[in-house]
């Protein structure tokens, strides 16, 4: 009898674990906010912190925090955000009106909603998905009803003050309406609250109106739970949750926040930073130990950078991959670029587009190439445009060679020019043409048709002399 017990006992335990394993966790973002103070004419939750709008970073780290269901309260903008948002795969719905945070919450269809909910707001971009795991873990280990995120602050200005009695929260008071000593309390409302679905389903339409305003504060939900004798916990955070983005200086000072927790991340793992107040790397990026980042850096979407590679100053590089042992030299300019092992690039290059660079190229100053595949060993060492164009390997590049791609009928040809080839300066290409192995190419030539491996080509004109051409001072125009 005593082994039955303990095996129902088991099963009923495992049970608790298993549900409370796939209980449901919903968060309401609200995005639909008018941002007048932003002067802009992009939707505030669309403004880029570390290179990505700022809603679609609260979005990730609700998704890398396990939260199943993402809703988006949209309004002004909505289309425009909806756009942006809807390829993360969340929901959105439309605050017909704007009445309120309880009125935008409650347009997140509420009946729907199982399990528990967390509300954060999409304009504070410096939350993380650790922050959200610690607040849902506290939130159900306590088994609380409602939750309401707080934290201090040195100068809490305008935001709501936290009121507590013996430890326990029993209101919030707008700073507007707080007196002399409430405005003295450092402790604050983040606007994050976490709450049991059922406690929504119940209490926001039971939220009224009666205010200076006219609009439905989610803050009331504190005062309803209070009144009801409902489990309501503080949960006391750190000031980033706070951090809200509502003028083009908070923006600049969320952006720089970010850049520096990405910077000292890069600093721990190894990477060579030499001035973390002017080097920039959005969140994506990925730098490998033993890298150098020289000032003026700046650092975008999916790059990729491998170790001992050195980035001088002032090069702006996006979506790229930068391999081992590279030398990217001051002011260059790389977007969607391949760049293989130990090859060299700039001063002053600009390689555009799905350009491959391959290993030990250089690529000189003032080179600019688009849509090229430049072999392993190569070489352009200045002053020229590649455009669709394949070159093999060990080959030369002359200065001022051009490939001219871009033909009368505004359709673009290919140039291929193959390995071991010298190219002498002042070199056009006309595509489309095919250069062969070995081939030669002399300085100042219009190269319109293929040219055959180990060939000589020139294609120019014949150079003409005429002396005494030109007349000295006092010289006669013509003989007596």
């Amino acid at each position: 009898m005593q082994n039955f017990v303990i095996h129902v006992l088991i099963i009923i335990m495992n049970s608790t674990v298993k549900k409370e394993k796939t209980k449901k966790i919903t968060a309401i973002i609200l995005a639909g906010g008018k941002g007048t103070r932003m002067n802009s004419p992009l939707p505030k939750v669309l403004h880029p912190v570390g290179g990505k709008p700022m809603i679609v970073r609260v979005i990730e780290a609700c998704r890398q925090a396990g939260v199943e269901d993402v809703r988006i309260v949209i309004g002004h903008g909505g289309t425009l955000v909806r756009t942006v948002v809807t390829p993360y795969g969340v929901e959105c719905f439309p605050q017909a009106q704007q009445l309120g945070t309880a009125d935008a919450v409650k347009s997140a269809q509420l009946d729907t909603l199982e399990g528990d909910v967390i509300i954060l707001n999409g304009d504070h971009p410096l939350i993380e998905a650790e922050d959200l795991k610690q607040f849902i873990e506290n939130f159900r280990s306590q088994s609380a009803n409602v939750a309401l995120v707080t934290c201090e602050l040195k100068k809490p200005k305008d935001f709501g003050r936290v009121i507590r009695h013996q430890g326990s929260l029993r209101a919030i008071v707008e700073a507007k309406d707080a007196s002399v000593e409430t405005l003295k309390i450092r402790e604050v409302n983040t606007g994050i609250y976490i709450a049991q679905a059922d406690v929504l389903q119940d209490y926001i339409p039971r939220i009224d109106n009666k205010n200076l305003k006219g609009e439905y504060y989610l803050t009331d939900l504190i005062s309803l739970a209070v009144e009801d004798q409902l489990k309501l916990i503080p949960i006391l955070s750190s000031p980033k949750v706070a951090f809200g983005v509502n003028t083009q200086l908070e923006l600049a000072r969320a952006n720089m926040i970010v850049n520096r927790r990405k910077v000292k991340r890069l600093l721990d793992a190894g990477v060579l930073v030499l001035d973390p107040t002017h080097t920039y790397v959005e969140d994506d990026v990925i730098v490998q130990s033993g890298a150098v980042l020289y000032p003026g850096v700046y650092l975008r979407g999916k790059t990729s950078v491998g170790p001992f590679t050195a980035i001088e100053p002032n090069c702006y590089v996006v979506d790229s991959e930068i391999g081992e042992s590279v030398v990217v030299r001051a002011n260059s300019y790389i977007e969607k670029t391949v760049i293989k092992a130990r090859a060299s690039i700039g001063p002053f290059a600009r390689l555009r587009p799905e350009t491959e660079i391959g290993e030990e190229a250089h690529v000189g100053n003032f080179v600019e190439m688009k849509k090229v595949k430049f072999g392993n060993k190569s070489k352009a060492g200045h002053l020229t445009y590649l455009g669709d164009a394949e070159v093999g390997t060990d080959t030369n590049i002359g200065c001022g060679t051009i490939t001219c791609n871009y033909a009368v009928d505004k359709k673009k040809y290919k140039t291929k020019i193959g390995s071991h080839v010298f190219v002498g300066s002042d070199t056009q290409f006309v595509a489309p043409i095919q250069i062969g192995d070995h081939a030669v190419i002399g300085s100042g030539s219009t190269i319109t048709k293929d040219v055959p491996e180990k060939a000589l080509a020139v294609a120019r004109g014949k150079q003409f002399v005429k002396e005494n051409y030109v007349k000295t001072q006092g010289e006669s125009e013509t003989k007596e």
